[in-house]
């Protein structure tokens, strides 16, 4: 069980500044925490040393070795004392809860299916009995919770939506249509009695990807979630950019033709209209009327059907169009491909990169890796999770 709060309380302010260190970047090294603090290595052990005793921290294995050879350096991380993290996504299909620790370490991840036309209240209560179910089965209740994030594929109307504990309502969507006006992270929060941080699905795989998948070792990340819809967000010198309205990175609504169909959002020709999951679905029975879901689509291309291939190097090609310009304001080290389409790999990722490299300037392209994601269909839930390990000011149990 983790220390009361009064213990918590009394920590110095050297070894709270650690623990926070610790809660943001994960295990590390003495002297990587020295270097990540600023605090000089003598302070760093004394407080380390406060953090293991009261076992808020834990020593694991060893880091790399030093140049000159000899016993590699232990590494120290949070422990499940610190407090837990908690992931909600709920997608058009799919209901995830994932725990872990302040230490990064992932205890535990459930799925169930759900369909998109369930009410919201419906699912919010299912929702908060799997934290429940899956708390308990590791031991642990809410008392040891720190905060729960929520990701969701709709926009959210809130200016703050990374950090508001619930006020965020979500507007009209096709994917959730049943959510519109819902306040999703003050409803669980009522329900579970943590503060919720709720969140655009594609910003939260784009920081677990970030952190944890193809984009770490970099510093800017540009994510795309392509899948029934295309999202994306933004990871810019090591933080999540969301802008003004939290709609930073929604490359499915650049325009690619002025004259096209009108998109859900209200403008013309947009990128998801041609290669979203359910454009491209809609497309392929013309003469496909087998073909009912975008991973069928996915699965017959990869053995070999023509038409389907030709329809996912169509889709490859109109996203590189409009990453063009992204790449040309953002300058990303890596542009990470995620969702379901993302599992089409290189029939969608070859002719994506022909077609940015002819959209944008020469160094830019040169420098951004067009990759796919490497957390799959867990990027989004433990994005949610890493906002709580992140952005929660204080790592206080509920």
């Amino acid at each position: 069980m983790p220390p009361p709060r009064s213990a918590a309380s009394a920590l110095a302010a050297n070894a709270r500044r650690i623990a926070d260190v610790l809660r943001r970047t994960g295990p590390a090294t003495r002297a990587e925490v020295a270097l990540r603090t600023g605090l000089s290595r003598a302070t760093v052990s004394a407080a380390l040393n406060q953090l293991l005793d009261s076992e808020l921290a834990v020593e694991i294995g060893s880091g790399p070795g030093g140049p000159g050879g000899g016993r590699p350096p232990a590494v120290v991380r949070l422990g499940p004392r610190a407090g837990l993290a908690v992931g909600v996504d709920i997608g058009n299909r799919h209901l995830r809860v994932a725990v872990a620790d302040l230490g990064h370490e992932v205890l535990a991840v459930a799925n169930e299916n759900h369909h998109a036309g369930r009410p919201a209240r419906v699912v919010l209560d299912r929702a908060a009995e799997m934290v429940t179910r899956e708390l308990s089965g590791l031991g642990y209740g809410l008392a040891e919770v720190v905060g729960i994030g929520m990701g969701l594929p709709a926009p959210l109307g809130n200016r703050d939506i990374g950090r508001d504990a619930g006020g965020a309502s979500v507007a009209a969507s096709n994917l959730l249509p049943a959510w519109a006006g819902v306040s999703p992270g003050r409803e669980l929060s009522e329900r579970l009695g943590c503060p919720v941080s709720v969140d655009n699905d594609a910003n939260l795989g784009a920081l677990a990807e970030f952190l944890w998948g193809a984009g770490r070792g970099t510093s800017t990340i540009a994510y795309l979630k392509a899948a029934t819809g295309i999202g994306g967000g933004l990871v810019i010198n090591g933080e999540l950019f969301r802008g003004v309205t939290g709609t930073a990175g929604e490359i499915g609504h650049v325009t690619l033709d002025e004259r096209g169909d009108v998109c859900r959002c209200g403008n013309r020709g947009c990128l998801e209209l041609v290669a979203g999951g359910a454009a491209l679905v809609t497309a392929m029975r013309r003469t496909h009327h087998e073909v009912g879901t975008l991973g069928e689509l996915i699965r017959l291309g990869i053995d070999g059907d023509p038409g389907c291939r030709r329809i996912l190097a169509d889709a490859g090609s109109h996203i590189g169009v409009a990453l063009g310009s992204l790449v040309n304001l953002v300058n990303p080290e890596a542009i990470v491909i995620g969702g379901e389409l993302g599992q089409a790999d290189e029939l969608l990722l070859d002719p994506m990169r022909r077609a940015l490299r002819r959209a944008a300037i020469g160094p830019a392209v040169d420098a951004a890796r067009v990759v796919p994601a490497q957390l799959g269909d867990r990027s989004e839930v433990l994005g949610a999770v890493a906002v709580v390990l992140r952005e929660h000011d204080q790592p206080t149990p509920c």
